[in-house]
């Protein structure tokens, strides 16, 4: 399982597969529950890479 822990390393990731997107965007998905995000500690977020994919997958699929 791929990993990537912390926003700033998934918008990273997010600029790697041609979906820039904004922190502020980031923060706004994950308080709406919008974007697959783990929770392991209070001020820390995990991303499972094979579901950000699927997820811009699905974002791409709207557009």
């Amino acid at each position: 399982m791929r990993k990537v822990y912390g926003i700033k390393s998934l918008l990273a990731y997010l600029d790697s597969v041609d979906y820039p997107i904004s922190e502020e965007r980031i923060h706004e998905l994950i308080s709406n529950k919008e974007i697959p995000h783990l929770r392991p500690i209070s001020n820390m977020f995990a991303f499972n890479l094979e579901h950000i994919d699927w997820w811009v997958s699905e974002q791409r699929l709207k557009s």
